[in-house]
């Protein structure tokens, strides 16, 4: 068991969600929950029942109000604890969070590359630190040099290690984690009291959780199931004795508490809760449990192209020959003018290489290296008086015809060809004879495919945005499997955007990190900020991922709909469990003075008394019994609405009918073992 699992689910947080749940019962707060606090007052008549049965007529069975009251209370506590357990991981994050503020301490580096040790809180935006293997990073920022693993569980809650360095997708890095080897330096892009540590402990700590539009539905519609039991069970009373059959309260009180939704109840608001801890774990930080559960009715996701679908680097995608030259030269003079290039470009040429059937391995060429330039637009290397050079196509001609060597006839209509699909050729020579071109291209991120058709599985339309000319954005739309782009677009573009889908009736989610991108992320139902963009970007957005990974927008939908479905499953198992206690409590009331009910007594309980206390306990012990599924949330997979209703229709309503068949059974056995 790992130390996180500890924090969150240990002894400690328990103890601290029983007590909660106990303070919990004072009926000022219970009033927030109306099924809960109707609950509470039908537990307090059974007290009063059970300590004055004189006021409530003759035949009162003081006994068995005494347990019924005590199950009522249990029922009570038992949902409380699952609000209190939800909000109680919440505050031992924080806790954690305020701890590691306190502790980190950072090696600043000058500006004459001496060091000095000085408190986190000190820091500013712009600071260069150096932190090594076992050191705490002092504050958010991005990674200018170096490569290590970074463990980020103390913000996540995940134990799996991550790698992470300069220049890549993966440099962002969090103050409070952990560099578990290697060393880095970072410069930080967050002042004093504006740190991921310090939202978090202010979200946390400093503000309520709003309740999101369908969580306002649905406790609007639990209000009317209980109103609607409460006039039945009241209405039972008057009917039955019409009839010459006398009833408890209490039996009444049993029955109306079996019936009213109190499961979903009870779980309701810990599954409101969750959300935003689920979110966390993705580095997300998210203002308010309404943004998470809004990301679950997404309809459209609008995404930028550069460093969103695609890379933002060109880089090599294919080597094409020229005048019927043999592909292993090309990808030999290729790897040759590439091994002292260290750029991107240079380094996906040499990754492109391995890749082909021809590649013999790289090999050490000691040579005069021939840097690229503005002026000159090619590099390459002198070996053995070989020169070999990779450059513009345009340069590469007038090098080789300079040198006596003859244009291929093929050339000009390859390299258009590529231009065409939005990509750049670049020339590849050998002394005077060109060998072939590189096909250079911004390149899909890896997946990215795959991850949009689950957004598309989930009914979501796909909008990409891009500054590129329309051929660009068509190359690249198609290949990710984009339902719509817009190119050339302006940042007044992506407003009109968002605000036209959103005409239609749709709520939309958007990514951006730019100034210029807060006017659509404000408007945008869900807008998250990049942490690495600007502050204008991130105070308009309702959510800031912090590894500013434009794609996480995904997840964030992802957790958003398996909030709702957690909730819809919850109130189906819950309302198919109603099914199941008719059975175990209709005959139990009349048949004493009905014979007849007594062959709706299917699951064959022992005794009326017992047949009502079995449906009650089953009723208050469902609730601890769901409350992993409420915090952990169900198993999502994208797959079409029908599909997922059926599935969870058989799983949970069936499921809802049988359980309780099995489990009032069992109750009852062991009412009459004790």
């Amino acid at each position: 068991m790992n130390n996180e699992y500890k924090r969150r689910f240990g002894l400690p947080i328990l103890f601290h969600a029983f007590i909660e749940s106990m303070l919990k019962l004072n009926p000022r707060q219970l009033m927030r929950n109306p099924v809960l606090f109707v609950l509470e007052m039908a537990a307090l008549l059974v007290l009063l029942m059970t300590v004055f049965p004189s006021y409530f007529g003759t035949g009162q069975q003081v006994g068995l109000n005494a347990i019924v009251c005590m199950i009522l209370l249990f029922t009570i506590l038992f949902a409380n604890f699952a609000e209190a357990l939800a909000e109680g991981r919440g505050k031992a994050h924080a806790d954690s969070l305020i701890k590691a503020r306190k502790e980190l301490t950072a090696k600043q580096i000058l500006a004459d590359g001496s060091y000095r040790n000085l408190a986190a809180t000190q820091l500013v935006k712009g600071d260069i630190v150096l932190v090594e293997s076992g050191g705490l990073i002092p504050g958010d920022g991005m990674i200018i040099e170096g490569i290590a693993a970074i463990d980020e569980s103390s913000i996540t809650g995940e134990s799996a290690v991550i790698v992470k360095q300069a220049n890549t997708d993966l440099s962002s890095v969090t103050g409070g984690t952990t560099v578990v080897s290697d060393w880095i330096k970072v410069k930080m892009t967050a002042d004093p009291g504006n740190s991921f540590l310090d939202r978090m402990i202010s979200l946390i700590e400093g503000t309520k959780r709003q309740k999101a539009p369908n969580e306002i539905a649905l406790s609007t519609l639990l209000v009317v199931f209980t109103l609607i039991f409460l006039i039945v069970v009241v209405t039972i009373y008057p009917l039955a004795a019409y009839v010459g059959i006398q009833l408890d309260v209490s039996t009444l009180i049993i029955l109306f508490v079996c019936l009213i939704p109190t499961t979903i109840g009870g779980l309701l608001s810990a599954i409101g809760i969750s959300g935003i801890d689920r979110v966390t774990r993705f580095n997300i930080l998210a203002m308010s449990g309404k943004a998470v559960e809004m990301a679950g009715d997404i309809n459209t996701v609008i995404l930028d192209k550069t460093g969103t679908v695609t890379f933002g680097h060109r880089m090599a995608s294919e080597f094409v020959v020229v005048s019927g030259a043999p592909i292993e030269e090309l990808v030999e003079v290729a790897v040759i003018t590439s091994l002292f290039d260290a750029t991107i470009e240079g380094n996906s040429v040499l990754e492109l290489a391995k890749q082909q059937p021809v590649f013999s391995g790289l090999r050490t060429y000691q040579g005069e290296v021939v840097p690229f330039t503005a002026e000159e637009r090619m590099s390459g290397l002198n070996f053995n008086g070989t020169f070999f050079r990779k450059g513009a196509v345009n340069a590469i001609s007038s090098y080789v015809t300079q040198r006596g060597g003859d244009i291929p006839t093929d050339l000009l209509e390859k390299s258009d060809a590529i231009s065409r699909l939005g990509g750049t050729p670049l020339a590849v020579s050998r002394d005077h004879k060109i060998v072939g071109l590189i096909h250079l291209k911004d390149t899909i991120k890896p997946g990215m495919r795959e991850r949009l058709e689950a957004l598309r599985a989930m009914g979501i339309k796909t909008v990409m945005c891009t500054g590129d000319n329309p051929l660009t954005a068509a190359t690249i739309a198609r290949e990710a499997g984009i339902d719509a782009f817009f190119a050339e677009s302006k940042p007044e573009d992506k407003l009109r955007i968002v605000r036209e889908e959103q005409a239609l009736g749709k709520l939309v989610a958007m990514t951006g990190d730019g100034t210029n991108d807060a006017p659509a992320l404000a408007q945008a139902d869900v807008g998250m900020a990049m942490n690495s963009g600007t502050n204008a970007a991130k105070e308009a957005a309702n959510m800031v991922d912090l590894d500013s990974d434009p794609t996480k927008i995904i997840e964030v939908i992802s957790i958003g709909k398996q909030l709702l479905i957690t909730r819809g499953v919850v109130t189906t198992f819950s309302i198919a469990n109603d099914f199941s206690k008719y059975f175990a409590i209709i005959p139990a009331m009349f048949s004493g003075s009905l014979p007849q009910f007594q062959t709706l007594n299917i699951m064959g309980l022992q005794s009326p008394t017992s047949a009502m206390l079995s449906a009650l306990i089953f009723n208050a012990v469902i609730i601890p019994l769901l409350i992993p599924l409420a915090l952990k949330g169900v198993n999502y997979k994208p797959i079409g609405a029908n599909q997922l209703l059926f599935r969870n229709l058989m799983i949970y309503g069936v499921g809802g009918v049988i359980f309780p068949f099995i489990g009032i059974k069992a109750i009852d056995l062991l009412l009459n073992i004790i």
